[in-house]
């Protein structure tokens, strides 16, 4: 059973990608290693429906040895399964063959290698890469670099040619006659993306520099515009410049003037 970074996959740590690390052996030493957790009882039925994406999972309803060597001589290896101490059951686990492109998904897409993935193609009628549905496609290419060139037979292995120069550079190849001409389909494993790791330290310092940089990039005379406001002159405030939302006829305006003088004579 292969290791997710440095643990060993559980039950707990299974999903329905890193499942088809396993093989059928595997599923049952998990299974009795958790026959002493309490949950598994109660989650048994979510651990299989993630096993049944990478295998197939078969109920032995009819516990008899005639019926044990039918399922053997399909490949599927046969175990109980206690789930608690009065519960137990007996399963039938085959892992799934990957034999035709419909059996790709982006689950597995990265468990298979790319001599593999040649494989499957081939069996798919011959098509070449056009004949696949562009659903798998997106699906190959999400674990696969691609390219694909169709040149006459003869010019395809011409010496310092794309051909050569993929095959140097670790891509496997599938070639696809079609009558005069080969397609010849170049395949090869993407790395996993890593993840980048955010260290607070470095962009709490990147924040002060670029602060410091934003700084530096102000006139050496910035406090003479700070003191604007200080510097203000009453002299160069014209008539002109002077604004009211007062609206008023200036006759009324006029007559408001003179009551007001009358008022002040008394």
């Amino acid at each position: 059973m292969k290791e997710t970074g440095k643990k060993a996959l559980t039950l707990k740590t299974l999903n329905k990608s890193n499942v088809w690390d396993i093989q059928e052996n595997d599923v049952f030493r998990m299974l009795e290693a958790a026959e002493k957790d309490a949950d598994l009882a109660d989650n048994f039925k979510h651990y299989i429906d993630i096993m049944r994406s990478a295998f197939e999972i078969e109920q032995v309803k009819i516990d008899r040895p005639e019926v044990i060597k039918k399922y053997e001589a399909r490949d599927f290896k046969v175990a109980t399964i206690k789930l608690d101490e009065k519960t137990s059951v007996k399963y039938a686990i085959k892992k799934k063959t990957i034999m035709r492109v419909t059996d790709l998904t982006y689950e597995n897409i990265r468990h298979i290698s790319a001599a593999k993935l040649m494989e499957v193609i081939e069996r798919n009628f011959g098509g070449g890469w056009d004949s696949l549905s562009q659903s798998i496609q997106d699906i190959i290419q999400s674990g696969f670099d691609i390219s694909t060139t169709t040149l006459p037979k003869e010019r395809l292995h011409k010496k310092g040619g794309m051909y050569e120069k993929k095959v140097e550079d670790g891509f496997d190849v599938l070639e696809i006659p079609k009558g005069g001409w080969t397609e010849a389909i170049f395949a090869k494993v993407k790395p996993l993306d890593e993840k980048p790791h955010l260290d607070l330290d470095d962009e709490r310092k990147k924040t002060r520099d670029d602060e410091d940089e934003d700084d530096e990039d102000l006139p050496d005379d910035i406090d003479k515009y700070d003191d604007d406001d200080d510097d203000f002159d009453d002299d160069k405030l014209t008539e002109e410049s002077y604004r009211t939302t007062i609206e008023e006829d200036p006759e009324e305006l006029s007559l408001q003037a003179e009551d007001v003088a009358d008022d002040d004579d008394y």
